[in-house]
């Protein structure tokens, strides 16, 4: 894990991407649905972003802008096939169209930016709270937007993620009642060959899932991980 002396929401490739899965309402509408003239349950979803060490070291700094993330609801046998999988992938392939389609869209209220060279090792960054309907989500997609970077030497630096889609985080995760999921979404600039430009791509290792309850936010008792 590289050395920071920022621990802000801002910066580094590996605390950019910590995208919580279990995110606090704050600030934000209730997504719940009603069924059979019920109201859903719903629970937090936090979003953080954190960075493991892959070029970075060639940056003085690389802010990437995340406007939104897109979430999959999917049922137990969806989740233990993703888990299974358990690989993060940054592109979206024809196969992956009718997966895609069932995505929900969540845009924050501002557009949020993090400094991955701020947010190495284990610094992570909350770049969102909101709150879901309860159950099971098959993966995590990031809306990047844009990436502001420059070199160490100075020069300018072509940041992009792969194929200009979403970052997608091939990790499962669930929204329980009352409580907070943290997603985790960790990611890193790889150089492309000898073209100069750089790619982000998600690092399936250290992307996480976390589990605590309201009243262990405000106790500070322990939490349930995943991974």
């Amino acid at each position: 894990m590289g050395d920071g002396d920022v621990d802000q929401p801002t910066a580094s490739r590996r605390d950019y991407l910590r995208a919580a899965g279990g995110l606090a309402a704050a600030g934000v509408a209730g997504l719940a649905g009603c069924m059979g003239g019920a109201e859903a349950t719903t629970g937090t979803l936090a979003t953080q972003v954190s960075d493991q060490p892959g070029a970075i070291s060639d940056f003085e700094t690389c802010v990437v802008t995340i406007a939104g993330i897109w979430v999959k609801p999917g049922t137990e046998d969806e989740e233990s096939t993703a888990t299974a999988t358990s690989t993060a992938t940054s592109t979206e392939s024809d196969g992956e169209a009718d997966e895609d389609d069932a995505r929900e869209y969540y845009e924050f209220d501002e557009p949020q930016e993090a400094d991955l060279v701020k947010l190495q090792g284990d610094r992570t960054a909350l770049v969102d709270e909101q709150e879901l309907e309860t159950g099971q989500y098959a993966f995590l997609q990031l809306d990047v937007t844009g990436v502001d970077a420059t070199l160490a030497d100075g020069g300018e630096a072509t940041v992009e993620t792969p194929g200009n889609a979403p970052l997608k985080f091939n990790q499962s995760f669930e929204i329980r009642a009352d409580t907070r999921t943290t997603f985790t979404a960790d990611f890193t600039p790889v150089r492309r060959g000898r073209s100069g430009s750089y790619l982000l791509q998600p690092v399936a290792s250290e992307t996480s899932v976390s589990y605590e309850s309201a009243e262990s936010t405000v106790t500070g008792t322990a939490t349930e991980t995943s991974g």
